[in-house]
């Protein structure tokens, strides 16, 4: 069984997050800072003065030249909102344990570094995880929470919960996908509405060998993982090669309409270690582009 919470783990959750540090300078995203009106420590720009603002604000030194009221904007750092958006539909069950590390990790790194944090589970429908959450006093729920999650559902609805996702009326934040990306429902349409909605985006597309190869031969029952759904086929070397051009062509797809967008998007195999996942994300640029 998957521990989240083994203290080898945490170590290696440590590592990552000391690597955050140092690569990202302590932020998941770079940029966190946002005009305002007020005081602050970096100026950014004038707007003009309006009934009711600080008129501690005012530059005194432009009304004695243009006798015109404006006041100074600033810059100040905001927490970031970052969300989790975990694939825990039944295609994933294999790659599970690598999707709850990654998490694992992220989240652990977003916490340590005092962001607010958000996990949710997405399958037909949208499930919370972890309700929003801030400080290092909740890292050790939000492990326990995702080591705790089970597969659920009867399909991959990404537009059904992309809308309840928004339907919740979230601040806009940095929002991390976590897939397999087979999924039902418009990909693209879904990928719009979240920009849309200003969001930042992530997708990180978890697979294993026997996503993109057919090694099956013969006449096979077959039944699908999610829906329940049985089909008699048989498969010789051409049916397998139409297999694995037809993932090729859908995961180019996904790859394509992220990069088309300017998302984020990275792979992960289940053969390959969590932590060299991520360091690899974060030596590359972190999260955003």
């Amino acid at each position: 069984m998957l521990k989240l919470t083994d203290p080898e783990f945490i170590r290696k959750l440590e590592m990552l997050s000391l690597l955050a540090r140092k690569v990202l300078g302590g932020t998941l995203k770079a940029d966190r800072k946002t005009a305002k009106k007020g005081s602050g420590t970096t100026f950014a720009d004038y707007t003009e003065y309006n009934f009711g603002d600080d008129y501690r604000s005012i530059d005194w030194n432009i009304y004695a030249r243009l006798e015109h009221l404006v006041i100074k904007l600033f810059e100040l750092e905001e927490d970031l909102h970052i969300y989790l958006l975990v694939d825990f539909s039944h295609s994933m069950y294999g790659k599970s344990r690598l999707a709850r590390q990654l998490a694992g990790a992220l989240g652990y790194i977003a916490l340590n570094n005092l962001d607010r944090l958000t996990v949710y589970a997405l399958a037909d429908h949208l499930k919370p995880i972890l309700k929003p959450a801030h400080g290092r006093n909740r890292l050790l729920p939000m492990l326990q929470a995702l080591e705790s999650a089970e597969c659920f559902g009867h399909d991959t609805d990404f537009e059904q919960c992309i809308k309840e996702f928004q339907s919740r009326k979230h601040r806009s934040g940095l929002c991390i996908i976590i897939s397999d990306f087979f999924v039902s429902g418009a990909l693209e349409k879904s990928l719009d509405y979240l920009l849309w909605n200003r969001h930042d985006l992530f997708c990180l597309q978890v697979y294993s060998e026997t996503d993109v190869q057919c090694k099956l031969r013969g006449d096979v029952e077959l039944q699908c993982i999610e829906t329940g759904e049985k089909r008699r086929v048989t498969i010789g070397p051409a049916e397998a090669a139409r297999f694995t051009a037809a993932v090729k062509t859908w995961n180019n797809r996904v790859q394509q309409a992220c990069k088309q967008r300017g998302i984020g998007f990275a792979t992960a195999p289940v053969e390959v270690p969590f932590e060299l996942i991520i360091q690899n994300i974060l030596r590359h640029g972190g999260l955003v582009k």
